[in-house]
Parts: C-alpha cells; sequence; structure tokens
C-alpha cells in the first residue's frame, strides 16, 4: 500500500468502515511486512510447516510474543491457509 498501486487496491476492497483486509493481502503495507517479518522470525519450524493449522490462540501466543499485532497477523495466517486449502483441493 506504500504506492499508488496498492492504494487504488485498497479502495476497491474497503468496507463501509474504511477497512480492507482482503485486499492486505495482496499488497501489504510496508508496516505489515514488518509486522508479519518479526512474527515469522520467532515462529519454530513446525508452526511455519503447518501454519494453515495454528489454532487462534497460537496466533494470538506468536503475536504477543513477537510484540505485533494480532489482528494483522490473523488476517495473513487465515488468508494463507484459504489459499493452502484452495491449492490442495
Amino acid at each position: 500500500m506504500d504506492d499508488e498501486f496498492g492504494h487504488r487496491v485498497r479502495q476497491q476492497f474497503e468496507d463501509n468502515r474504511g477497512s480492507s483486509e482482503l485486499a492486505m493481502l495482496q499488497t501489504p503495507s510496508s508496516y505489515e511486512l514488518v509486522q508479519l517479518k518479526k512474527a515469522f522470525a520467532i515462529m519454530t519450524p513446525a508452526e511455519k510447516q503447518n501454519a494453515e493449522n495454528l489454532t487462534d490462540e497460537q496466533i494470538q501466543k506468536i503475536a504477543a510474543d513477537a510484540e505485533i499485532d494480532a489482528g494483522i497477523f490473523a488476517i495473513f495466517i487465515n488468508g494463507y491457509a484459504l489459499q493452502d486449502k484452495k491449492t490442495n483441493s
């Protein structure tokens, strides 16, 4: 979202509150990327291997341990899980 293209993509997906969770998956901001890098840096190999199966509690714990926004992390993990199911179906 740090560029014009990303901004336009997010505007297309905005809801009535101005959020654009779906667009986050396609055009993450640099802030969101930093958050994700922090989370993945502390994840165990098993958590990375099975990210699509992480529970809400595990996502919250990883986010808390990485000191990042749990909502942002959950959106990306859930998006990954949906894509994984779609790909492996």
